[in-house]
């Protein structure tokens, strides 16, 4: 089972040491490429698997709810962690709230069950990008700012959020070469989401030390007992609750690194654990598979 697993991951490790080779061969300007992967691949991607998605209202809710939870709890105990140990909130709480659902999610949902769990992880993955751009803005500024709330207002991944529902749920109807269009660029958006995951690790340090530790043991340790807490919660089987746990244990966010270098707060912290629990992962998510596969 855990070699089947290791099997599925192969792809996405074989793009993430080309993006990490690339990065330090050639040129390559982490922001650009970014921006490339959230402003126009992801969006299409989001757009076409929220429209063409067979999850009712119901079990959208029901993702909405279990996210909710899993961001909240992770929320509490980073908060409680920064307070006993008298460090920054702001620079410790973003890589362990948020996982990259959607960079490193999207594909390994995509390699493991195909359309059905990338469509599920997709939902998953903007409701925390809609917690991202608000808790996170929040968090790392210490509230709402008016900058804040124009990035948010900008961004197409928002949008393409709301508009995918609002076309799914009013059974909008796009004629075919138009979909197949959006599908068409949308579908280069896992592979070239790890590449570029893959280039923002040759640009990270860090640090070893005691709260490196906690922090991956947080983001996966405690985002699995939280995943697990969510489905039995809101009543979430089958693949969609595999979806869900694994989701929650991923590594953290790139946005995680992004944000604090927005508002002028400290990432190295950030940047240790994207790199850190990225590589770990192979490890990591493996084993929730594994225990998933257990827990049946």
């Amino acid at each position: 089972m855990i070699f089947e697993l290791l099997l599925i991951f192969l792809p996405l490790i074989l793009l993430i040491v080309g993006g990490y080779v690339c990065s330090t061969l050639f040129a390559i300007s982490e922001e650009t490429l970014v921006r490339c992967v959230t402003d126009f691949f992801m969006p299409l991607l989001v757009f076409y698997s929220l429209y063409a998605s067979d999850i009712n209202l119901t079990q959208t809710l029901k993702l909405g709810g279990a996210v909710t939870f899993v961001v909240l709890a992770l929320l509490c105990l980073a908060f409680v962690y920064c307070r006993q140990f008298k460090i920054d909130f702001k620079a410790f709480a973003p890589p362990i709230v948020f996982m990259n659902s959607g960079f490193l999610g999207i594909p390994l949902m995509q390699l493991w069950q195909g359309s059905e769990a990338m469509n599920i992880i997709v939902i998953y993955d903007q409701i925390q990008t809609f917690y991202i751009f608000t808790i996170g803005i929040v968090i790392v500024s210490g509230g709402f700012t008016f900058k804040g709330l124009a990035e948010m207002a900008k961004s197409p991944l928002l949008w393409s959020i709301i508009l995918g529902f609002i076309f799914k749920y009013a059974s909008i109807n796009l004629p075919a070469p138009l979909l197949k269009a959006i599908h068409y660029c949308g579908a280069g958006a896992p592979a070239l989401a790890i590449f570029a995951l893959g280039c923002s690790l040759s640009q990270r340090k860090f640090k070893a030390d005691i709260h490196l530790t906690a922090g991956i043991i947080l983001r996966a340790g405690c985002g699995f007992m939280a995943g697990l807490a969510a489905v039995h919660i809101f009543g979430i089987s089958g693949v969609t609750g595999t979806v869900v746990i694994v989701a929650s244990s991923l590594p953290s966010a790139v946005f995680s690194v992004m944000l604090p270098l927005r508002y002028g707060v400290n990432a190295q912290f950030a940047g240790g654990m994207v790199l850190a629990s990225t590589v770990l992962s192979i490890i990591t998510i493996p084993l929730v598979f594994y225990l998933c596969e257990l827990l049946k």
